[in-house]
C-alpha cells in the first residue's frame, strides 16, 4: 500500500473531521478512500449517462464488430 501526503485547506481537513466525528470512517484515511470510490463511482455514472445520451444522438455503431473494426482500422 502507497502512502501519499496532500496538503489540505482548513476547511478540507475540517470536512474530514466531521466525517470521522459522523462516524462516516474511523480514521482520515478511510474518509479519503472511500471519497475516491465514490469520485470514480461518480465517473463511470457519468459515463454511461453521456454514452447512453450518444445514442439517442444517433452517435453509435451498429452491425457486426469485426466489420466495424475493418472500416475503423482502415
Amino acid at each position: 500500500m502507497t502512502t501519499l501526503s496532500v496538503p489540505l485547506a482548513p476547511k478540507l481537513e475540517n470536512i474530514i473531521d466531521s466525517f470521522i466525528k459522523d462516524g462516516y470512517a474511523p480514521n482520515k484515511a478511510e474518509v479519503v478512500r472511500k471519497a475516491l470510490i465514490f469520485l470514480a463511482e461518480e465517473r463511470a455514472i457519468q459515463d454511461i449517462l453521456e454514452a447512453e445520451q450518444e445514442v439517442r444522438d444517433g452517435k453509435y455503431f451498429k452491425g457486426d464488430l469485426d466489420e466495424l473494426v475493418k472500416k475503423i482500422c482502415k
